[in-house]
């Protein structure tokens, strides 16, 4: 199971939110870059990165950002999300090093567009569910549908989607644990691999998501703890290859 570091970019800072509200953000560096350089020297084998302007904005805001990291750590894995609603977007981020796409809002309101990111761009597509009573929520968490997000995730089964990330919004940036239970649910409902996001603060959370690796469970973010200092991203990276 990958442990992977988040880097919220909000005005080009590294942030965190509570629960996705942008007015309740804590700014952990003014330099993104020298966040990635951290993570990538404590040995992460990818990057999430989360433009939060561009969710709201519909559009990427930090997008030179995103290209300065992948320009430094080529051989470093990155995901992004946030504002990605066109393959022009998606083709731009894949032409400037970006690993994986993550498409939000858009596979909730237009399931076949993930058909079409999927078939321009193959391998490239990650599939972002958040939901809030097991409800989808889109539009930077401002909405929160009548869609199940297991139902949701069935839909996408054919489509070619690497993985899901799968983020309780209830428990994000709460530093209140992971909802195992509802992600296993999530693992449960498709055959595409699950990364947890939300609320994941201690190393009891990760070993309880690396126990369940053989359901579909491939990874977990991890922001506010790592920056706070409740988990240590280096030792949960090596609890989980030593317990694969």
């Amino acid at each position: 199971m990958l442990i992977i570091p988040a880097i919220d970019l909000k005005d080009g800072e590294c942030v965190r939110l509570r629960q996705g509200l942008m007015d309740d953000s804590t700014v952990f560096s003014d330099d993104p870059l020298s966040v990635a350089q951290r993570w990538v020297d404590a040995g992460c084998r990818r990057l999430h990165l989360v433009d939060l302007n561009g969710a709201f904005a519909g559009e990427p805001v930090n997008g030179e950002v995103v290209t300065a990291i992948t320009a430094a750590y080529p051989n470093v894995p990155v995901q992004i999300g946030g504002g990605i609603r066109t393959l022009e977007t998606i083709e731009h981020y894949v032409k400037a090093g970006v690993s994986y796409v993550i498409i939000g809002t858009k596979a909730v309101k237009e399931p076949e567009f993930v058909v079409e990111a999927c078939r321009a761009f193959p391998g490239k597509i990650i599939v972002g569910l958040d939901a809030k009573d097991g409800f989808v929520a889109t539009d930077g968490w401002a909405e929160v549908s009548d869609i199940q997000a297991s139902d949701l995730a069935k839909q996408f089964e054919s489509d070619g989607v690497s993985a899901i990330i799968y983020t309780d919004i209830s428990r994000d940036g709460m530093m209140q644990g992971v909802n195992v239970e509802a992600t296993l649910a999530m693992a449960r409902a498709s055959n595409i691999p699950v990364i947890a996001s939300g609320g994941i603060t201690l190393m009891e959370d990760i070993k309880a998501l690396q126990a369940l690796t053989d359901q579909g469970i491939c990874g977990a973010i991890t922001g506010r703890a790592i920056y706070e200092g409740t988990l240590d991203m280096a030792l949960a990276q090596a609890y989980c290859d030593e317990h694969a």
